[in-house]
């Protein structure tokens, strides 16, 4: 067993990437301070996008369906995962697993079938938020 005072020769490989990244960083902003541009000009701190000076107020206001929208696409693509581990072990899972995949399936397409009813997935000009529809009933 190591005493305290011994240094574990297993840590060598750890210590060696440690300094390597340290002696990279280190390298890359001595590299960018030497070589990058010295003299600033009055424009230098003025925000700009593209090359044109910005006008007005930088806050848009984004819909809530955009943002529903890109929920319910990360639910249905982890159930697309979901499906694909289950497809990699389907003869190790047997008749219960494919019981489970089937109850999974269900369940996703009653709420895909919801949402569909509720007009979640409505891309048109006459959607309306979910909100102002609870609120109207």
């Amino acid at each position: 067993m190591n005493h305290p005072d011994q240094f574990n020769p297993e840590v060598w490989p750890l210590v060696v990437y440690c300094l390597a990244v340290f002696g990279l960083i280190a390298l890359m902003l001595g590299l960018s301070y030497f070589l990058g541009q010295k003299r600033r000009d009055p424009a230098t701190d003025e925000p700009f996008e593209s090359g044109i000076i910005s006008q007005g107020s930088a806050r848009l206001r984004i819909s809530v369906a955009y943002y529903l929208v890109a929920i319910l696409f990360i639910v249905f693509d982890l159930e697309a995962i979901y499906l694909f581990s289950w497809s990699i072990a389907f003869f190790e899972t047997g008749l219960l697993g494919f019981i489970e995949a089937t109850v999974f399936i269900v369940i996703l397409l009653v709420g895909l079938i919801y949402l569909w009813r509720l007009g979640a997935l409505e891309w048109g000009g006459r959607q309306e938020s979910l909100v102002d529809r609870k609120d109207h009933r």
